[in-house]
Protein backbone atom coordinates (compact mmCIF):
# COMPACT_ATOMS: atom_id res chain seq x y z
CA UNK A 1 0.00 0.00 0.00
CA UNK A 2 1.74 3.20 -1.17
CA UNK A 3 -0.84 5.85 -0.36
CA UNK A 4 -3.66 6.31 2.12
CA UNK A 5 -6.03 9.26 2.20
CA UNK A 6 -8.44 9.94 5.08
CA UNK A 7 -11.12 12.64 4.91
CA UNK A 8 -13.24 13.60 7.90
CA UNK A 9 -15.60 16.49 8.50
CA UNK A 10 -16.41 19.16 11.07
CA UNK A 11 -18.93 18.70 13.85
CA UNK A 12 -21.24 20.86 15.91
CA UNK A 13 -21.42 20.41 19.67
CA UNK A 14 -25.07 21.04 20.49
CA UNK A 15 -24.82 21.02 24.26
CA UNK A 16 -23.78 19.21 27.44
CA UNK A 17 -26.21 16.96 29.29
CA UNK A 18 -25.02 16.99 32.89
CA UNK A 19 -22.40 19.40 34.20
CA UNK A 20 -23.44 18.53 37.77
CA UNK A 21 -22.07 15.00 37.89
CA UNK A 22 -23.60 13.87 41.17
CA UNK A 23 -24.77 10.59 39.62
CA UNK A 24 -21.19 9.52 38.90
CA UNK A 25 -21.00 10.70 35.30
CA UNK A 26 -20.23 14.23 34.11
CA UNK A 27 -20.65 16.12 30.88
CA UNK A 28 -22.45 13.95 28.32
CA UNK A 29 -23.07 15.71 25.03
CA UNK A 30 -24.96 15.96 21.75
CA UNK A 31 -23.13 16.39 18.45
CA UNK A 32 -23.81 16.34 14.72
CA UNK A 33 -21.50 15.85 11.75
CA UNK A 34 -21.62 18.59 9.07
CA UNK A 35 -20.23 18.92 5.56
CA UNK A 36 -19.10 22.57 5.76
CA UNK A 37 -15.40 21.91 6.41
CA UNK A 38 -13.10 18.93 5.94
CA UNK A 39 -9.79 17.67 7.27
CA UNK A 40 -8.02 15.56 4.63
CA UNK A 41 -4.71 13.82 5.30
CA UNK A 42 -2.58 11.74 2.98
CA UNK A 43 0.16 9.31 3.99
CA UNK A 44 2.75 8.16 1.45
CA UNK A 45 6.03 6.25 1.37
CA UNK A 46 9.09 8.31 2.25
CA UNK A 47 12.75 7.92 3.10
CA UNK A 48 12.19 9.88 6.32
CA UNK A 49 9.25 11.50 8.06
CA UNK A 50 8.06 14.75 6.56
CA UNK A 51 5.01 16.88 7.38
CA UNK A 52 3.51 19.04 4.64
CA UNK A 53 0.46 21.23 4.18
CA UNK A 54 -1.68 22.61 7.00
CA UNK A 55 -1.08 22.18 10.74
CA UNK A 56 2.50 20.95 10.23
CA UNK A 57 3.71 21.25 13.80
CA UNK A 58 0.65 19.68 15.36
CA UNK A 59 0.35 16.95 12.74
CA UNK A 60 4.03 16.04 13.05
CA UNK A 61 3.74 15.67 16.83
CA UNK A 62 0.63 13.52 16.43
CA UNK A 63 2.28 11.33 13.80
CA UNK A 64 5.30 10.61 16.01
CA UNK A 65 3.07 9.72 18.92
CA UNK A 66 0.86 7.47 16.80
CA UNK A 67 3.77 5.65 15.15
CA UNK A 68 5.29 5.01 18.58
CA UNK A 69 2.22 3.42 20.18
CA UNK A 70 1.36 1.45 17.03
CA UNK A 71 4.99 0.26 16.74
CA UNK A 72 5.11 1.15 13.04
CA UNK A 73 7.68 2.88 10.86
CA UNK A 74 7.32 6.68 10.97
CA UNK A 75 9.26 7.20 7.73
CA UNK A 76 6.30 8.53 5.80
CA UNK A 77 5.27 11.73 4.06
CA UNK A 78 2.24 13.17 5.81
CA UNK A 79 0.30 15.86 3.99
CA UNK A 80 -2.63 17.69 5.56
CA UNK A 81 -4.26 18.83 2.34
CA UNK A 82 -7.21 20.51 4.02
CA UNK A 83 -8.04 21.35 7.63
CA UNK A 84 -11.12 22.28 9.62
CA UNK A 85 -10.63 25.80 11.05
CA UNK A 86 -9.09 25.60 14.51
CA UNK A 87 -10.55 26.97 17.76
CA UNK A 88 -13.92 28.00 16.34
CA UNK A 89 -16.07 25.24 17.87
CA UNK A 90 -15.96 22.72 15.00
CA UNK A 91 -13.88 19.93 16.56
CA UNK A 92 -10.73 20.39 14.47
CA UNK A 93 -8.27 18.86 16.96
CA UNK A 94 -10.05 15.55 17.42
CA UNK A 95 -10.70 15.10 13.71
CA UNK A 96 -7.06 15.78 12.83
CA UNK A 97 -5.80 13.32 15.44
CA UNK A 98 -8.27 10.61 14.47
CA UNK A 99 -7.58 11.05 10.75
CA UNK A 100 -3.80 10.73 11.13
CA UNK A 101 -4.20 7.68 13.37
CA UNK A 102 -6.56 6.04 10.86
CA UNK A 103 -4.09 6.76 8.05
CA UNK A 104 -1.19 5.13 9.88
CA UNK A 105 -3.32 2.11 10.74
CA UNK A 106 -4.51 1.65 7.16
CA UNK A 107 -1.04 2.17 5.71
CA UNK A 108 0.37 -0.48 8.06
CA UNK A 109 -2.44 -2.97 7.45
CA UNK A 110 -3.78 -2.65 10.97
CA UNK A 111 -7.51 -2.79 11.73
CA UNK A 112 -9.22 0.49 12.65
CA UNK A 113 -9.64 1.14 16.36
CA UNK A 114 -10.92 4.71 16.93
CA UNK A 115 -11.60 4.17 20.63
CA UNK A 116 -8.04 3.02 21.30
CA UNK A 117 -6.69 5.93 19.26
CA UNK A 118 -8.84 8.38 21.20
CA UNK A 119 -7.70 6.93 24.52
CA UNK A 120 -4.01 7.08 23.60
CA UNK A 121 -4.26 10.55 22.05
CA UNK A 122 -6.31 11.89 24.98
CA UNK A 123 -9.25 12.90 22.86
CA UNK A 124 -12.75 12.90 24.34
CA UNK A 125 -11.68 14.22 27.73
CA UNK A 126 -15.12 15.78 28.14
CA UNK A 127 -17.14 15.00 25.02
CA UNK A 128 -17.24 11.73 23.13
CA UNK A 129 -19.09 13.08 20.10
CA UNK A 130 -16.00 13.88 18.03
CA UNK A 131 -14.76 10.30 18.15
CA UNK A 132 -18.23 8.87 17.54
CA UNK A 133 -18.90 11.16 14.59
CA UNK A 134 -15.56 10.22 13.05
CA UNK A 135 -16.80 6.65 13.07
CA UNK A 136 -20.43 7.09 11.98
CA UNK A 137 -21.52 10.66 11.35
CA UNK A 138 -25.17 11.62 11.93
CA UNK A 139 -26.28 12.86 15.35
CA UNK A 140 -24.92 11.18 18.46
CA UNK A 141 -25.41 11.43 22.20
CA UNK A 142 -22.72 10.30 24.63
CA UNK A 143 -23.29 9.50 28.29
CA UNK A 144 -20.42 11.49 29.77
CA UNK A 145 -17.26 10.58 31.64
CA UNK A 146 -17.58 7.97 34.36
CA UNK A 147 -14.94 6.47 36.67
CA UNK A 148 -13.13 4.81 33.75
CA UNK A 149 -10.59 6.64 31.61
CA UNK A 150 -12.20 5.55 28.36
CA UNK A 151 -13.89 8.06 26.05
CA UNK A 152 -17.55 8.57 26.97
CA UNK A 153 -19.82 5.80 25.65
CA UNK A 154 -22.26 6.60 22.85
CA UNK A 155 -25.84 5.83 23.89
CA UNK A 156 -27.72 7.09 20.83
CA UNK A 157 -27.07 7.48 17.13
CA UNK A 158 -29.64 8.70 14.62
CA UNK A 159 -29.52 9.76 10.99
CA UNK A 160 -30.41 13.39 10.27
CA UNK A 161 -33.09 13.98 7.59
CA UNK A 162 -31.41 14.63 4.25
CA UNK A 163 -33.58 17.67 3.52
CA UNK A 164 -32.72 19.55 6.73
CA UNK A 165 -30.12 22.29 6.45
CA UNK A 166 -27.86 23.92 9.02
CA UNK A 167 -26.79 27.55 9.00
CA UNK A 168 -23.37 28.33 10.48
CA UNK A 169 -22.78 31.86 11.71
CA UNK A 170 -19.04 32.49 11.78
CA UNK A 171 -16.99 35.41 13.07
CA UNK A 172 -13.41 34.99 11.85
CA UNK A 173 -12.29 37.86 14.09
CA UNK A 174 -12.84 35.85 17.27
CA UNK A 175 -11.13 32.69 18.57
CA UNK A 176 -12.88 30.39 21.01
CA UNK A 177 -11.48 29.30 24.37
CA UNK A 178 -9.04 26.38 24.04
CA UNK A 179 -6.10 24.50 25.58
CA UNK A 180 -5.03 25.73 29.04
CA UNK A 181 -7.46 28.63 28.89
CA UNK A 182 -10.28 26.10 28.43
CA UNK A 183 -9.17 24.10 31.46
CA UNK A 184 -9.10 27.27 33.59
CA UNK A 185 -12.52 28.28 32.28
CA UNK A 186 -14.08 24.93 33.25
CA UNK A 187 -12.48 25.21 36.69
CA UNK A 188 -14.04 28.67 37.12
CA UNK A 189 -17.59 27.60 36.29
CA UNK A 190 -20.15 27.81 39.10
CA UNK A 191 -21.98 24.80 40.48
CA UNK A 192 -24.42 23.40 37.92
CA UNK A 193 -27.83 22.64 39.48
CA UNK A 194 -29.05 19.05 39.29
CA UNK A 195 -32.47 20.42 38.29
CA UNK A 196 -30.95 22.05 35.19
CA UNK A 197 -29.20 18.80 34.24
CA UNK A 198 -32.50 17.00 34.71
CA UNK A 199 -34.29 19.35 32.34
CA UNK A 200 -31.56 18.99 29.71
CA UNK A 201 -31.69 15.19 29.88
CA UNK A 202 -35.49 15.24 29.68
CA UNK A 203 -35.38 17.59 26.69
CA UNK A 204 -32.85 15.32 25.00
CA UNK A 205 -34.80 12.12 25.53
CA UNK A 206 -38.33 13.48 25.09
CA UNK A 207 -37.85 16.25 22.49
CA UNK A 208 -34.55 16.19 20.61
CA UNK A 209 -34.27 12.48 19.84
CA UNK A 210 -37.95 11.75 19.08
CA UNK A 211 -38.11 14.97 17.06
CA UNK A 212 -35.23 13.71 14.97
CA UNK A 213 -36.66 10.20 14.69
CA UNK A 214 -40.03 11.58 13.52
CA UNK A 215 -38.46 14.27 11.30
CA UNK A 216 -40.19 16.92 13.41
CA UNK A 217 -37.92 19.97 13.21
CA UNK A 218 -40.11 22.00 15.57
CA UNK A 219 -39.75 19.51 18.43
CA UNK A 220 -36.09 18.89 17.72
CA UNK A 221 -35.34 22.60 17.44
CA UNK A 222 -37.26 23.55 20.58
CA UNK A 223 -35.28 20.98 22.55
CA UNK A 224 -31.90 22.11 21.22
CA UNK A 225 -32.77 25.80 21.73
CA UNK A 226 -33.74 25.26 25.38
CA UNK A 227 -30.60 23.18 26.06
CA UNK A 228 -28.53 25.97 24.53
CA UNK A 229 -30.21 28.55 26.76
CA UNK A 230 -29.46 26.58 29.92
CA UNK A 231 -25.86 25.76 29.00
CA UNK A 232 -25.25 29.22 27.53
CA UNK A 233 -26.35 30.92 30.74
CA UNK A 234 -24.06 28.66 32.76
CA UNK A 235 -21.04 29.55 30.61
CA UNK A 236 -21.99 33.22 30.19
CA UNK A 237 -19.73 34.67 32.87
CA UNK A 238 -16.58 33.04 31.42
CA UNK A 239 -17.34 33.71 27.75
CA UNK A 240 -19.03 37.10 27.98
CA UNK A 241 -22.63 36.02 27.39
CA UNK A 242 -24.47 33.17 25.74
CA UNK A 243 -22.38 33.77 22.62
CA UNK A 244 -18.62 34.27 22.58
CA UNK A 245 -19.03 36.74 19.72
CA UNK A 246 -21.72 39.38 20.37
CA UNK A 247 -21.96 39.86 16.60
CA UNK A 248 -22.78 36.17 16.13
CA UNK A 249 -25.32 36.44 18.95
CA UNK A 250 -27.11 39.27 17.17
CA UNK A 251 -27.32 37.28 13.94
CA UNK A 252 -28.55 34.26 15.91
CA UNK A 253 -31.35 36.34 17.44
CA UNK A 254 -32.32 37.59 13.99
CA UNK A 255 -32.41 34.04 12.64
CA UNK A 256 -34.63 33.02 15.54
CA UNK A 257 -37.02 35.90 14.81
CA UNK A 258 -37.20 34.77 11.17
CA UNK A 259 -38.26 31.24 12.16
CA UNK A 260 -34.99 29.32 12.33
CA UNK A 261 -35.04 26.43 14.80
CA UNK A 262 -32.53 25.10 17.31
CA UNK A 263 -30.41 28.26 17.48
CA UNK A 264 -27.23 28.09 19.54
CA UNK A 265 -23.44 28.10 19.73
CA UNK A 266 -21.10 25.15 19.14
CA UNK A 267 -18.70 24.48 22.02
CA UNK A 268 -16.92 27.70 23.06
CA UNK A 269 -17.75 29.26 19.71
CA UNK A 270 -17.53 31.71 18.19
CA UNK A 271 -19.49 29.65 15.63
CA UNK A 272 -23.25 29.82 16.01
CA UNK A 273 -25.80 27.58 14.31
CA UNK A 274 -29.47 27.27 13.39
CA UNK A 275 -31.56 24.62 11.64
CA UNK A 276 -33.86 25.00 8.62
CA UNK A 277 -36.37 22.64 7.02
CA UNK A 278 -34.82 22.61 3.56
CA UNK A 279 -32.50 24.44 1.16
CA UNK A 280 -35.02 27.10 0.18
CA UNK A 281 -35.76 28.07 3.76
CA UNK A 282 -32.06 28.06 4.62
CA UNK A 283 -31.24 30.38 1.72
CA UNK A 284 -34.04 32.74 2.72
CA UNK A 285 -32.86 32.85 6.33
CA UNK A 286 -29.22 33.36 5.31
CA UNK A 287 -30.10 36.18 2.94
CA UNK A 288 -32.32 38.02 5.42
CA UNK A 289 -30.03 37.69 8.43
CA UNK A 290 -26.85 38.09 6.39
CA UNK A 291 -27.99 41.46 5.08
CA UNK A 292 -27.91 42.79 8.64
CA UNK A 293 -24.70 41.04 9.78
CA UNK A 294 -21.60 43.03 10.68
CA UNK A 295 -18.57 43.02 8.40
CA UNK A 296 -16.53 39.93 9.26
CA UNK A 297 -19.54 37.76 10.10
CA UNK A 298 -20.68 35.25 7.49
CA UNK A 299 -23.47 32.70 7.22
CA UNK A 300 -22.74 29.34 5.59
CA UNK A 301 -25.48 26.88 4.64
CA UNK A 302 -24.51 23.23 5.05
CA UNK A 303 -26.09 19.88 5.84
CA UNK A 304 -25.56 16.99 8.22
CA UNK A 305 -23.60 13.95 7.10
CA UNK A 306 -24.82 10.48 8.00
CA UNK A 307 -21.53 8.70 7.41
CA UNK A 308 -18.15 8.77 9.10
CA UNK A 309 -14.64 9.31 7.82
CA UNK A 310 -13.79 8.15 4.32
CA UNK A 311 -10.61 6.10 3.94
CA UNK A 312 -9.02 5.59 0.54
CA UNK A 313 -6.14 3.16 0.20
CA UNK A 314 -4.57 3.41 -3.27
CA UNK A 315 -7.66 2.91 -5.47
CA UNK A 316 -9.71 0.95 -2.95
CA UNK A 317 -12.28 3.07 -1.10
CA UNK A 318 -13.98 2.16 2.14
CA UNK A 319 -16.61 4.39 3.75
CA UNK A 320 -17.17 3.94 7.46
Amino acid sequence: MRRVRVATTARLHLGFLDLNGNLGRRFGSIGVSIDAFETAVELRDGAAFQALGHERERSAALAMRIAEYLHVDAARILTVADAIPAHVGLGSGTQLAMAIAAAFRAFSGLPPDPLDDARRLERGARSGVGVALFERGGLVVDAGRGPRADPPPVVSWLAVPEEWRILLVMDRRVVGVHSEEERRAFAALPHFPAEAAGEICRRTLMQVLPGLAERDLDAFGDGIARIQEIVGDHFAHVQGGRFTSPAVGRVAERLKSLGARGVGQSSWGPTGFAFARDTDEAKFLAAQAGAEAETGVEIIVCRALNHGAQIEADKLVSQR
